[in-house]
């Protein structure tokens, strides 16, 4: 199961019913904006508990067309790179082995 936004704002409002829906979409927009932006920028952002988010830098090459062979240039482009933290590791095996 993917984790979509309508499905996580849906179980923050079950688990706050006192706030309204459209505060916690606006709460969630931000968070996510801001995320965007920090790794735009080329910042780290973590979120202790759970990981780090951090931008590598794909250098640019030449590659392959899989379907007719042809060489292609691909130019240098920026990735997101994820670390869950040893909190996030310990609780998603912890789970696995009960």
């Amino acid at each position: 199961m993917a984790v979509v936004k309508s499905k996580l704002l849906k179980q923050l409002s079950n688990n706050y019913p006192n706030f309204l829906k459209k505060d916690l979409e606006k709460f969630t927009n931000i968070i996510l904006s801001e995320i965007k932006r920090a790794l735009k920028r080329g910042d780290r952002v973590e979120l202790r508990g759970f990981g780090v988010f951090s931008t590598n830098i794909q250098k640019a090459r030449i590659s392959r067309n899989p379907k007719t062979g042809q060489k292609v240039n691909t130019p240098e482009k920026k990735t997101i790179h994820f670390k869950m933290s040893k909190d996030l590791f310990k609780k998603i095996n912890k789970n696995n082995e009960e």
